[in-house]
């Protein structure tokens, strides 16, 4: 359905730090960055793309990202943890979700819901 998704942010150095750590793990890279904004993907493959924006940004957006296992997940986390982010969930089962919703939240520089899940 989706081609890509943008979101705004203040500062983009800090951003794709927190996007490029958070990301790794799941398969996903930096494929651009200029002082206007970065985009991450699978490599060729660029889907989120992180606009500057002055002023206020940060929509209060949910964004989940497909996770190949439960050890990626828990490394997201970890990894989005340690480049700025903020715990909006630990790693664990979601039952209320699904019988293998596995997942973590985390919040962006920008307080963005940042999630990775694993369905396995």
């Amino acid at each position: 359905m989706f081609d890509h998704i943008g979101l705004r942010v203040r500062n983009v150095e800090a951003s794709a730090r927190f996007y490029g750590e958070a990301l790794a793990p799941l398969g996903h890279a930096l494929a651009s960055q200029d002082e206007s904004g970065a985009g991450f993907g699978p490599p060729g493959a660029p889907a989120l793309w992180l606009h500057a924006a002055e002023g206020t940004a940060g929509s209060g957006a949910h964004v989940a990202f497909n996770a190949e296992s439960r050890a990626a997940v828990d490394a997201f986390h970890a990894r989005g943890l340690a480049a700025g982010g903020r715990d909006n969930g630990r790693p664990g089962p979601r039952p209320d979700y699904g019988p293998s919703y596995y997942a973590a939240f985390l919040i962006d520089p920008d307080g963005n819901n940042v999630e990775a899940v694993c369905l396995r």
